[in-house]
């Protein structure tokens, strides 16, 4: 036992990581239990809303769980102060709210000159104001709870080692692997295509976007912007990216978002002089 209280004081974010993925793929399990993976469209019918209540247990559950065991009482309440830190600065509410709908709106703009099929969906939709509404309750929510772990716990004890570029690439990818489960759909190993398609969703555009989220959080150290920037995102591809994309256009939208977002990662690095190592991950980026 004293072995293991060791190893998470040791290893603290590692800890998070796999406690993430365990509670998280394993309340998943039990909400289609006994059908099982891959997920189904009848499954996602007659239980989605338990599979998706279940994807936010794991990064909260960990967070809150890891924080009570390292720092007790003084851990939530510096937590809670991060939390209602909103007093930043109007140019960090605009990064923080508008990188996503501008860039998706953009790009699927310029794609329709090739297809029709890429019209932003809100703009051939008849009930506009529900479907904001929706999708803006459905990001705060998600936001809230996949945060309250990964920008609330994990990001500030990476930051202590690695630079901002660093840490914001280590929490992309493994945010990335965590949606796996839930991505994992009936027909997505059929065949080469399905399969890499899968990764290509998963690993393209989630690490370059949370690098952005580091970046941002980094330089107000509020995590309720970091809410903000998460709710803005899934927000957007709900509003804005239309469910119809598949095949060929899906994959000229994700390579054309992954790209776009691992444009503005490179300017903003080169601009403030990030590096892979961590030598600047004491320094504040302004």
């Amino acid at each position: 036992m004293t072995t293991i209280k060791n190893f998470i004081k040791s290893h603290p974010v590692l800890t998070y990581f796999v406690l993430t993925v365990v509670i998280t793929w394993g309340c998943m399990a039990l909400a289609v239990y006994p059908n099982g993976f891959p997920i189904t469209e009848e499954q996602l019918q007659t239980t989605g809303a338990l599979v998706y209540v279940a994807m936010l247990v794991g990064p909260t559950g960990a967070g809150i769980l890891l924080i009570s065991f390292l720092d007790g009482r003084a851990g939530f309440r510096e937590l809670l102060s991060r939390l209602v830190t909103w007093r930043v600065g109007i140019r960090w509410y605009a990064v923080a709210l508008l990188t996503a709908p501008l860039l998706i709106t953009t790009i699927l703009l310029g794609l329709s000159l090739l297809s029709s099929e890429f019209q932003p969906a809100i703009f051939t939709t008849d009930n506009k104001a529900p479907v904001v509404l929706a999708a803006v309750v459905a990001g705060l929510a998600v936001g809230f709870f996949e945060e309250l772990g990964w920008t609330g716990f994990a990001v500030p004890r990476l930051r202590t080692h690695y630079g901002v570029l660093s840490t914001g690439l280590i929490v992309g990818f493994v945010w990335g692997a965590w949606h796996f489960l839930p991505f994992w759909e009936s027909d997505t190993f059929s065949g080469a295509i399905p399969l890499f398609l899968l990764l290509l969703r998963l690993f393209s555009w989630l690490p370059p976007y949370r690098v952005l989220m580091v970046w941002v959080y980094d330089n107000t150290k509020s995590l309720f912007l970091s809410v903000l920037m998460h709710a803005s995102l899934m927000a957007s591809l709900t509003i804005f990216v239309p469910a119809e994309l598949s095949g060929t256009t899906l994959i000229m939208w994700i390579l054309a978002w992954a790209a776009a977002l691992w444009i503005v990662v490179a300017a903003v690095s080169i601009s403030k002089g990030w590096s892979l190592s961590g030598q600047s991950a004491r320094r504040r980026v302004a």
